[in-house]
């Protein structure tokens, strides 16, 4: 009996292995295109940021203006903040805070950072669900669920507009299915009009690129042992702190769609260990000897401790 229970799991297992793989490239698919139409349609949101922190108004436009991106984010309720991106300058305009420009591909905190992933990358460590259709600001949606497969991380639900693609909803949740931030839109336009109205648009005065001093390569005297799958070092710094003038440590890590960084400084006061989470970020702090180790991200409590407990310091 046993057999044949085994014999009929595997051969269950060949028939659905396909049906599986092929709904994973499907969804995959679909991602490829929200992440394709994000940049190239011409676009304007209207949409709320809902986290444990309140609710945000927001406005965003796109546009592409000689073949090149022009978008703008506008807040629309209290003080105003505005942030700009023509081509690959992107400057941020808020009360009390000098303005200044970057270079990037998208302005930062906009839409949800998995709008401007690279889908390619994630399939290796995410499963993508297809969960059916919804309606969302008054558009057909397809619905995809975005899952770690080593359950180490959070996960994704986007609402996805069934003609253009565009995201028009995506739930961030946690491990245990709470949403932890939504972005929401409720209305929404497409297509010439808003060309029209970007091409009008009477860019403000930019201010002068900040200039960011090329990384160099440090010799750390410590390294993390242990980091969930497909998490990679993108960068790494030292510097003081001015107000104790101790000695920070900081590597950085992505997995193309969540970041996290990771601190060594010398131990000042010891009062164990420390844990802060504020909607999707985590800090944990604990001490070990003469440091302390200091994990500051988009990761479940559980995933920070175990990254921190794994570093190991050369003395």
């Amino acid at each position: 009996m046993k057999q044949l229970v085994l014999i009929f799991c595997t051969l269950l297992g060949t028939v659905l292995s396909p049906a599986i793989a092929s709904a994973q490239s499907a969804s995959g698919a679909l991602l490829q295109q929200m992440t394709s139409a994000s940049q190239t349609l011409s676009y304007e949101f209207s949409y709320v940021n809902v986290s444990k922190l309140g609710i945000e108004s927001l406005r965003y436009r796109h546009s592409l203006q000689n073949g090149k991106p022009l978008v703008q984010l506008t807040n629309m309720d209290g003080p105003q903040r505005e942030a700009v991106m023509r081509g690959v300058e992107v400057s941020y305009f808020e009360p009390g805070i000098e303005p200044f420009s970057i270079r990037g591909d998208h302005i930062v905190d906009s839409l949800p950072s998995l709008v401007f992933a690279n889908v390619a990358r994630l399939e290796q460590y995410y499963d993508f669900v297809s969960v059916g259709r919804s309606r969302i600001a008054d558009r057909i949606c397809e619905v995809v669920r975005i899952v770690p497969r080593d359950g180490l991380r959070y996960s994704y639900v986007v609402w996805l507009d069934s003609e253009t693609k565009l995201p028009l909803r995506v739930d961030l949740l946690d491990r245990d299915g709470d949403t932890l931030e939504q972005f929401r839109v409720v209305a929404f336009t497409s297509g010439d009009e808003v060309t029209a109205k970007m091409s009008r648009f009477i860019m403000p005065i930019m201010p002068p690129l900040l200039s960011i001093p090329s990384g160099e390569k440090l010799n750390l005297n410590w390294s993390v042992t242990w980091l969930p799958q497909g998490f990679t070092e993108s960068s790494s710094d030292r510097h003081t702190l001015p107000t104790i003038g101790a000695v920070v440590e900081t590597r950085l890590f992505s997995d193309g769609l969540f970041s996290f960084s990771l601190n060594v400084t010398p131990a000042g006061y010891k009062s164990g260990e420390n844990l802060i989470r504020q909607g999707r970020r985590t800090i944990h702090s604990e001490f070990r000897g003469k440091n302390e180790i200091t994990v500051i991200g988009e990761l479940p409590p559980a995933t920070a401790k175990r990254i921190a407990d794994s570093v190991v310091i050369n003395e």
